[in-house]
């Protein structure tokens, strides 16, 4: 009904702010990483994997905060990738290898990751930057990659709140989550993305809890 999908909006995320100290980014993250566990965020990016070969997959994660999300690839070598060396810290312990960088300059050759995974981050980016990431991602993968995001909705927006409180997450969380929410997306906005920074036919999956997966295969394209 689209009368529950709001335009979208720029927001501003207390995360997305450099100034914002260690311990409450941590907790933050901690919480988010909670929540994908919780409300499909993590199985979103899981069910899209390709099935386990004979031969063992390098699997990149940009923007991977703490590191939750690869964390539950099995069969694959994970590198998670993040701008905040406090992040990856945490992040070490749970994946093969961290890299501290800019998502919007991968600092990857061509085609160095079969896999490249981003989960809740093209929301934070408007109109080049959007485009930028997406290219970014395209370029360094050799086989596929994986989007996931938020699906805009006044329900979802309504039922983060309820549930965070409920959770007793960091305030921080509480209001990132729901300015998260409407700086998301619809599928078709999701899929004109990708179809205008890279060229890609992607394929689209909506998921339990207003979660938007879309998926390319790097020999495919419209």
């Amino acid at each position: 009904m689209p009368w529950l999908t709001p335009s979208r909006r720029r927001g501003v995320e207390v995360l997305d702010d450099p100034a914002t100290p260690d311990h409450v980014r941590e907790r933050a993250m901690r919480d988010v990483g909670r929540s994908n566990r919780l409300f499909g965020g993590t199985r979103a990016v899981l069910r899209a994997l390709p099935a386990a070969g004979g031969d063992r997959l390098t699997a990149l994660d940009v923007g991977t905060g703490t590191g939750d999300i690869p964390a539950g690839m099995r069969g694959v070598t994970t590198i998670g990738l993040d701008i905040s060396e406090p992040l990856l810290r945490i992040a070490r312990a749970r994946v093969d290898a961290v890299v501290a960088g800019s998502v919007l300059a991968l600092p990857f050759r061509d085609g160095s990751a079969d896999i490249v995974t981003c989960s809740q981050l093209l929301h934070h980016f408007e109109g080049r930057d959007i485009t930028g990431l997406v290219r970014e991602l395209d370029r360094v993968s050799r086989r596929l990659v994986i989007i996931s995001d938020i699906r805009r909705s006044w329900f979802a927006a309504g039922g983060f709140w309820v549930a965070s409180t409920a959770l007793r997450f960091h305030p921080v969380t509480r209001h990132d989550g729901v300015v998260s929410v409407l700086r998301g997306f619809t599928g078709r906005e999701l899929q004109s993305i990708v179809r205008a920074a890279v060229g890609r036919e992607p394929r689209i999956r909506r998921s339990a809890f207003w979660r938007l997966t879309v998926v390319w295969e790097k020999n495919i394209r419209r």
